[in-house]
Order: C-alpha cells, then sequence, then structure tokens
C-alpha cells in the first residue's frame, strides 16, 4: 500500500476513487514514562521514551487506514494528513489520527 502526503502521484494515472479513509490510535502515557520525561525535562535531552510513544500511535494509525483502504480494493492512500491530540482527564491520553483518500493507481 503506497502512502503519500501529495494529492497525485507523479507518473502514475489514477484510475478510481474510493473516498476518504482513516485511522485512529489513542495511546495512554503511563506513569513510568511521565516521570523519566520529567527527569528530561530538568537534565536536558530528548524524551525518548515519549518520541516511542508517538512513533508507535502513528503506525497504529497509519495501518488503520492502510487496512480500511485495502478493504476498499484501494493500492495507495494520498493527501495523507495526521493530527496529533492530547484527550482525556489531565490531557494524559494521546490520540493520532491519520486521514486520506483511498485511490487505485495503474
Amino acid at each position: 500500500m503506497l502512502l503519500t502526503t501529495t494529492n497525485t502521484l507523479q507518473g502514475k494515472e489514477i484510475i478510481q476513487y474510493f473516498g476518504i479513509v482513516s485511522g485512529e490510535t489513542i495511546i495512554g502515557a503511563n506513569i513510568v514514562k511521565d516521570f523519566f520525561a520529567g527527569i528530561t525535562d530538568i537534565v536536558g535531552g530528548r524524551a525518548s521514551s515519549y518520541e516511542n510513544v508517538l512513533r508507535e500511535a502513528k503506525e497504529r494509525a497509519l495501518q488503520e487506514m492502510s487496512e480500511q483502504a485495502k478493504r476498499l480494493g484501494a493500492n495507495a492512500v494520498i493527501g495523507v494528513d495526521l493530527d496529533y491530540e492530547t484527550v482525556g482527564g489531565g490531557n494524559t491520553m494521546l490520540m493520532v489520527t491519520a486521514a486520506g483518500t483511498a485511490i487505485r493507481y495503474k
């Protein structure tokens, strides 16, 4: 499954549009990650535990979107957009949404 943020596929002919597909993931950040991220904030550096959670959530959302597109008969999703939001009480959950247009190209 080809995923792209562009609205066209250079050198390819789009033969069918299936419409909008999306994938959503909500992941909670646990107290251990919060603790280590807090230490990183104090001493400086990157909060790799949060980066890993973000990466995992993004991959899950993209995978869910790709699976939805495949079920429609698509072989690509164009115009992919990723959105990141915090949700839940105290903003303790991370929501990642991937959305795009499912297409078939040749």
